[in-house]
């Protein structure tokens, strides 16, 4: 049996590449919201993969666990550094520097949750603030607020008192029916907390702000999000209406939402390939294939979080 350390090392490996993999993809853009799972599958094991190989690596194991394990490293290593500079306080050197790394890594990563979760509430509560002096109802969108603006814009603020937002710049560009495609679009963002969804992936781009992949992983997170949305406004409207909506929108270049809202049209080529999907839709995937996925989701997370429980 292999020893956990390595099985852990393994799985915080095997998710950064599976990331990779998953990246370039193109079955997720058929079931969106399976690939969203396995993405948030893959998050949430490689933090908690590598903190516990790095936590694993250092301590040793002790009859309370990895965290009775790191307080008996810490001991010792106390101990064999005041008795000199030999190889024990060497090795006990080291694996104080692995645990201060686990623990610095599991730090980092609460805090940028909870930090990138602030600076939403923060932007989106000063957002509310200037809606309710600037904005206000029109027949046209009911149920949403209308801002006297001539680029054309259309987002979504989510939370307890969410809003969705439309641009009179938008009035004038769209018709009725693109109107109620792109109000069906941020409705559906609304109901399922897709802000949820994304908040942990901008939490990882605080933490890693040059790391190529965790951006293009929130990117890819974050089409998805908008085609998943697009499949549910799909249910009131159809495709043609809300595809004719993004381009007009997409085409003005003034899409973009503000800090802590989501946005019905984005950049250009996400714009494109929601569209491409709209107008020439593919199957979806296969209900055994989603279960699959589902099923490795699941496996990904369980598997570090049984060896950080019962392995140590």
């Amino acid at each position: 049996m292999f020893p956990p350390v390595l099985v852990l090392a393994a799985v915080a490996g095997g998710t950064a590449l599976g990331a990779a993999v998953l990246a370039s993809a193109r079955w997720p853009h058929r079931s969106p919201g399976a690939a969203i799972l396995l993405w948030q599958a893959l998050g949430l094991s490689w933090g908690l993969a590598t903190v516990g190989a790095l936590a694993a690596l250092g301590a040793v194991p002790g009859r309370y666990g990895v965290a009775g394990g790191a307080l008996s490293s810490v001991s010792r290593a106390v101990r064999s550094a005041a008795l000199g500079f030999g190889p024990p306080a060497l090795i006990a050197a080291a694996r104080l520097v692995v645990l201060a790394a686990s623990a610095t890594l599991f730090a980092l990563l609460c805090w940028v949750l909870v930090a990138a979760s602030a600076a939403v509430l923060v932007a989106r509560r000063r957002h509310r603030v200037l809606l309710s002096l600037l904005a206000h109802g029109d027949p046209k969108v009911p149920g949403a607020l209308v801002v006297d603006h001539p680029a054309a814009a259309a987002y979504c603020v989510p939370g307890l008192r969410s809003r969705i937002v439309i641009s009179a710049g938008t009035l004038d560009l769209l018709d009725s029916a693109e109107l109620a495609a792109v109000l069906a679009h941020e409705r559906a963002h609304l109901r399922a907390r897709h802000d949820l969804v994304l908040l942990p992936f901008c939490a990882l781009g605080r933490a890693f702000p040059r790391a190529r992949l965790v951006h293009q992983a929130h990117a890819t997170v974050a089409l998805l999000v908008e085609m998943l949305a697009d499949d549910r406004a799909l249910r009131q409207r159809p495709a043609r209406e809300l595809a004719t909506a993004l381009l007009r929108v997409g085409a003005s270049g003034a899409g973009l939402a503000p800090s802590g809202a989501l946005a019905a049209a984005s950049a250009d080529a996400e714009v494109a390939a929601r569209v491409a999907r709209l107008l020439a839709p593919q199957a979806r995937l296969p209900l055994h294939v989603q279960a699959l996925v589902c099923c490795t989701a699941a496996l990904l997370v369980a598997i570090p979080v049984t060896l950080l429980l019962f392995s140590f």
